[in-house]
Order: C-alpha cells, then structure tokens, then sequence
C-alpha cells in the first residue's frame, strides 16, 4: 500500500524534470539562433553602431576663464588630437574660433567676451588682453648656474627694487654652495607703474652675484602667474637636473638646515611626487571689489582645488618638469598659487600640508621666540632687518631649544 502510494509523486517529479530540460534545449537553440543572427559571412560578430549620440554635448561657459579652459581641454583631448585631418567630426563654433597669428598681440575680441569687461579694474583687463601669451624675452640670464646639478634650488620671486631683501637672503638663508643655488625671478619695470628706471643697477647686481633672472614683461601681481611659467621652462632648459625646488616670496625667511633634513630623509617613491607647503582647501574666488584676490563672477565660476599658499612651497624637481609640461593645458589665472593647485589637479596630485610652513605667520608671540624658528621651514613675512636678525638664531649651535 506505501508503494502504491508513492507513484503519483514521482510522476510528477519526472514531469517536472522533462519540462525542465524541454526548456533548456529551447533557450540553448534561441541563444544559437541569436547569435548566427549576429555574425555576418565572415563568422565575426557584427559592429553595432550606435544610431544616436551616446554622449552629451558639451555646452560653452559663459563663465570667461571656464570657457578658455574648456577651449584648452578640447585642443588637448587625446581622442581629437588622434582624428585624420579628413574626420568628419567638427568642432563646435564657440570652440572652433580663430585666434590671433600672434599670441602676444593684445586680443581685442576678449571685450566681447566678459560681459562687465569694461567696468573691471584695469589689472583685470590688462591681464585678459595678454593673457594668451607665455614666450617672452629674457633680458638677464644664468645659464650655468646649475652646472654642478644643485640638491635644492632656491627659486625666489622679486622685483627690482628690492636690492636690500635679495641681500639679506644672499647673506643667510639663501647662501649658495656646492648643495643649494639660488635665483632670484623678475619682470620689467615699467613707467606705467611709477617704478624708477633701475636696469643700470639691477645689472650690476646680476654681474655682481650671478643669480639675477630677468624677463621683458610688466612685472604686476597679477603676472606672478606668468612667472611660474616662464621659471619652469626655464628651469626645464637650465636646471633639469635639480632634485628639489623651495618656490618662494622674497620677504620669506627659511630655515635651509630643516630643508635639507627633510630632504635628505625621504624615499624614491615620496620624493618623485613632492609638492609641500601651507595648504588652503575648499577655497573659491572673493566677490567682494575691496579686497586682493577679487575676481569677478563673469571670470570664473566654481571651487579652486587644494593650493599651497603661494609665499612658499617645496617640490620636487621631476615634478617640476611635468608642471611645465601641463602648464600648456590650463590657462593663465590671475592668482599663482591658485593656477599651481590647478596644474597640480591636472596632474592627478594634491599638495600635502606641512604643518613648518607658515605663510600666514605665527602667533605674535612667538615672534621672537629662537627656538621656534629652529622647528619651522618657512615663515611669512619677514623684513630683510627680521632676517639678518633670525639667522644666526638657526646656526649658532650653543642655543638650548629641547
């Protein structure tokens, strides 16, 4: 009776089990229809083209400096660059606009371009105007000055005038040997900018030390940007061969002894991708007219990357090639050490805070203080009378700072 009880069950367990294969064998003979279906003569599986855009057009910023980078974005796209002249992919007309034969002729198209071009401060509007241009004369150079292939050079921005803050890092923390050279960077003065005419003596000084660097162009703060860009292709031509780099205001003072230590301790890998310093994030650009680092709503829109303040900052020299390399990609922005965060972020990289550089200064009261300034790297600003006066704080071994 239990046998006889069982058989209904395992009919059906058999049906279920050839209705199961049924629907394999069916599936399998779909898929094989499917995919003969998908290949032509040759047995190779046929090229869908898709028949509609698959990615979304890029729309033009009416932002001025957004609009430029986006020019520059497209001119060095890989997947442009790579296109036969004969492709039949044109270029947007916004993006596709002829530019002057001479970059450095003053563009007067870009009036047109910025909606309150002509109530900007005339900084701004001198700035746009040129701002295409990156090749300009040397009028002072040191070609040689790296010859002895330098552990760390000093690359300090100045301007003519400042005969007595050259000297007193000349006299201190900027002493060359055999490990560190420095230079100093400098533009033109011009009349323009009420400067008095001082090429006579600026020469003698660059005959006098041999580390005086000199271009053409109007030296303004504003173009402190323009001067990143002409040290690196200099450095890329004069001084390739620099482990490291300290990018530096001269009203700074530097401890070169903690330079060199930290340095001389780092691994291969840590060094290769260097950029140090006192490091601002979630920074965007001041609205407010009044202030320094005004920039307009109709220039340029969104969040700046991670930046180190542009009073001092320590690099590597590898790494200061491949700023110059990717220099070309990013236009000109009137704040230098904001474009460095952006070359930087072109490159994948973020700067890495050190809490020994200070270039907002310490607390007044420890302004005097020795021993402090033994654990600093770099401090903002000093006078060149605070300089003289710190150093022999750093070097005179007898002080007692446990």
């Amino acid at each position: 009776m239990q046998r006889g009880g069982n058989m209904p069950v395992a009919r059906r367990k058999v049906r279920v089990l050839c209705a199961t294969m049924m629907l394999n064998v069916v599936i399998f003979f779909l898929v094989g229809v499917s995919w003969n279906l998908g290949r032509d003569k040759s047995d190779r599986p046929k090229v869908r083209i898709p028949s509609k855009r698959f990615w979304r057009q890029q729309v033009p910023s009416k932002y001025f400096w957004n609009k430029e980078q986006q020019r520059l974005d497209l001119i060095y796209n890989p997947i442009f660059n790579s296109l036969p002249s004969d492709s039949l992919i044109k270029l947007p007309d916004w993006l596709n606009i002829i530019r002057p034969v001479n970059p450095c002729e003053p563009d007067y198209r870009v009036p047109t371009q910025i909606s309150d071009y002509n109530t900007l401060p005339h900084r701004f509007q001198d700035f746009f105007l040129h701002m295409r241009c990156r090749t300009y004369p040397m009028l002072i150079n040191q070609p040689h000055v790296c010859d002895q292939k330098p552990f760390l050079l000093l690359a300090i921005k100045s301007l003519i005038p400042h005969f007595d803050q050259r000297q007193a890092i000349r006299e201190t923390w900027g002493r060359a040997n055999r490990i560190v050279v420095t230079v100093f960077l400098l533009g033109n003065a011009l009349p323009v900018d009420h400067f008095p005419d001082l090429l006579g003596m600026l020469g003698h000084e660059a005959k006098l030390h041999k580390d005086v660097l000199l271009w053409d162009y109007r030296d303004t703060f504003f173009n402190l940007t323009l001067k990143d860009v002409l040290f690196l292709e200099w450095f890329s031509q004069n001084c390739p061969h620099a482990q490291y780099v300290l990018k530096g205001d001269d009203d700074v003072f530097v401890n070169t002894f903690r330079i060199i230590e930290l340095l001389g301790g780092l691994s291969d890998i840590k060094a290769k991708d260097l950029f140090i310093g006192d490091v601002i994030s979630d920074a965007g650009p001041q609205r407010d007219r009044k202030l320094k680092y005004f920039v307009p709503q109709s220039v340029f829109t969104g969040q700046y990357p991670a930046y180190a303040g542009g009073g001092g900052y320590l690099y590597s020299g590898e790494l200061a090639l491949r700023l110059r390399n990717v220099s070309r990609q990013v236009a000109l922005y009137p704040i230098d050490d904001v474009y460095t965060g952006m070359c930087l972020k072109k490159l994948g990289l973020v700067p890495e805070n050190h809490s020994g550089f200070k270039t907002f200064d310490i607390e007044e009261k420890y302004r005097n203080n020795p021993c402090v300034y033994r654990k600093l790297m770099l401090v903002h600003s000093r006078t060149p009378q605070d300089v003289l006066k710190i150093w022999p704080w750093i070097t005179h071994l007898e002080l007692d700072c446990q």
